[in-house]
This record gives structure tokens, C-alpha cells and sequence, in this order.
């Protein structure tokens, strides 16, 4: 006689697998209302959510006149939280992106130089927001802003090769016979950067070529350009990390979508 399957109410019992349980549980916790201590710490500003894990190790961090050393311990948004005895202020996080125009600094340490960029986003936004992929005086194009910690630090490694592209203005016309040794280039090489592509922008007038690049910073593109003979004029960074310069004139600056910082965390 066959043995019969059983029943619970006339429905058979679903069995839920271990990643559907722990995925369920998962959606259910992004919902409470908390957030990570860490998480907390970094969106003020202080430091990023690595470096908030070792304080609150430390034994420096309390959460309503509490330390807290365990990992992963949740907050809700009024709950008191302070970092040596000083209390959090969570910000919000902010991602600026600015097309900056030749002859402005971005270094950070003097923000308040006429020529700083960061004149020219001043007011945007309450928050400080910090540049990421500096670019020198003369260079223009995209430079992003935020004040996301652990993004920060993310993109600011030297091993990061974040794709870039700039357009290039150089003295001369770049004949075939360089610009093939230049794209055929082998990585790792003496300037730190990878070259995905460069093509001629102009079959007209060959000075101007575009540069599809992954590197920390841009003078490594001016140096290549040395090397071979020729004087970059202009630079123009026009791609970064997923973001254009699309709708954008120079010395404007707009927030990021959703769907762009998220871009830029899969980098």
C-alpha cells in the first residue's frame, strides 16, 4: 500500500529553504527602522565605517549614555549617540557632481581661495562634502563631491582605476605611428595607467584625440604625451565612473541619481 503524503488543513506543508529564511529576515531588518552604529558614525562625517568599527571597538562610542563595543549593533534615528563624549550629528550623504572650469584649484586644504572649487558649489548643499579625483589647475571636466566616507576612500586608493575619458588638445597633430604605440601600450608601465582606448576626435585636424583611461590621477595622461614629443594644451575630462557631462555647462554642479551613486559603489 503506498504511503500516504501528509497534510496539514487539506494544504500541504511548504518547506522554506535556508536562503529564503535568511532572505526574508534580511528585508524584514532593512525595514525596523535601525541602522548600523557604524553606518551612523560614518554618515556624519567622522570617519568611514571601517574606521568607525575600530573606535566603537575602542570603547570610545555610547548610544544613550552607553558604551557600545559590540559589532553590528543597531541605532534608531533619535537615539543619542556620541563619539568621545561629543554627540553625533548624522548628516545626510550627499553625492555633487561640478564640470569644472581651467584655472581653479581643487586642492581641499584652502577652500577659501578665490579659485577654489569649492566657491563654486558653495551653497548647495548644508552638508561638507569632500572632492574625489582631484584635478590640476589647468585641467577641466568632471570632479565629484560628497561626503560618503567609505566612497571616499574607496575611489582615492591608488589601486583604483576608475575608467575615465578626456578629450585632449595637443601642440601638434599626433601622427598614426605614435598614437598606435600609444594605445598598444603594455600595463603595468612607467606612468601608472591603463589605456583602454584613443582615437582621433577630428580626422581633420589631428591634435585633438580622446582618451579612454583608468588611473587615480590625470597628470600621468600629460606625462605619456611628454614622452612622445607633445604638449598637452588642453584637458577635458568628460566621462568618470559612469557620469557625463550631459546637460552640464561649465561651473555647474547637480546631485547624483539613485542610480548613479549605485554605479559608483560597483566600481
Amino acid at each position: 500500500m503506498p504511503e500516504k503524503k501528509k497534510r496539514y488543513n487539506g494544504i500541504k506543508k511548504k518547506q522554506v529553504s535556508a536562503s529564503t529564511f535568511k532572505r526574508n529576515n534580511k528585508n524584514k531588518g532593512a525595514n525596523d527602522g535601525l541602522i548600523r552604529l557604524n553606518k551612523h558614525i560614518a554618515h556624519s562625517g567622522i570617519c568611514s565605517r571601517r574606521e568607525a568599527d575600530k573606535f566603537i571597538e575602542a570603547g570610545v562610542v555610547s548610544v544613550n549614555g552607553k558604551v557600545v563595543t559590540q559589532m553590528g549593533y543597531k541605532v534608531k534615528k533619535d537615539d543619542v549617540v556620541k563619539f568621545n563624549n561629543s554627540t553625533i550629528k548624522n548628516q545626510k550623504t550627499r553625492y555633487l557632481l561640478l564640470n569644472k572650469p581651467k584655472n581653479y584649484v581643487s586642492r581641499f586644504n584652502d577652500p577659501f581661495k578665490k579659485n577654489s572649487i569649492m566657491r563654486l558649489i558653495e551653497g548647495k548643499c548644508k552638508e561638507t562634502v569632500s572632492p574625489i579625483g582631484k584635478l590640476d589647475k589647468t585641467t577641466t571636466g568632471l570632479i565629484l563631491f560628497t561626503n560618503d566616507n567609505d566612497l571616499i576612500k574607496k575611489l582615492s586608493k591608488k589601486t583604483q582605476r576608475i575608467k575615465s575619458i578626456y578629450q585632449i588638445h595637443l601642440n601638434k597633430n599626433l601622427n598614426n605611428t605614435d598614437l598606435k604605440k600609444i594605445k598598444e601600450m603594455p600595463f603595468p608601465n612607467d606612468f601608472k595607467l591603463k589605456i583602454n582606448d584613443i582615437s582621433y576626435t577630428n580626422m581633420k585636424d589631428k591634435k585633438e584625440v580622446g582618451v579612454e583611461i583608468q588611473a587615480p590621477t590625470n597628470n600621468a595622461i600629460k606625462n605619456l604625451f611628454e614622452k612622445f614629443g607633445y604638449k598637452v594644451t588642453k584637458a577635458d575630462r568628460v566621462f568618470y565612473g559612469g557620469l557625463t557631462k550631459k546637460n552640464l555647462g561649465r561651473k555647474e554642479s547637480r546631485f547624483l541619481t539613485e542610480e548613479e551613486v549605485s554605479i559608483l559603489k560597483r566600481q
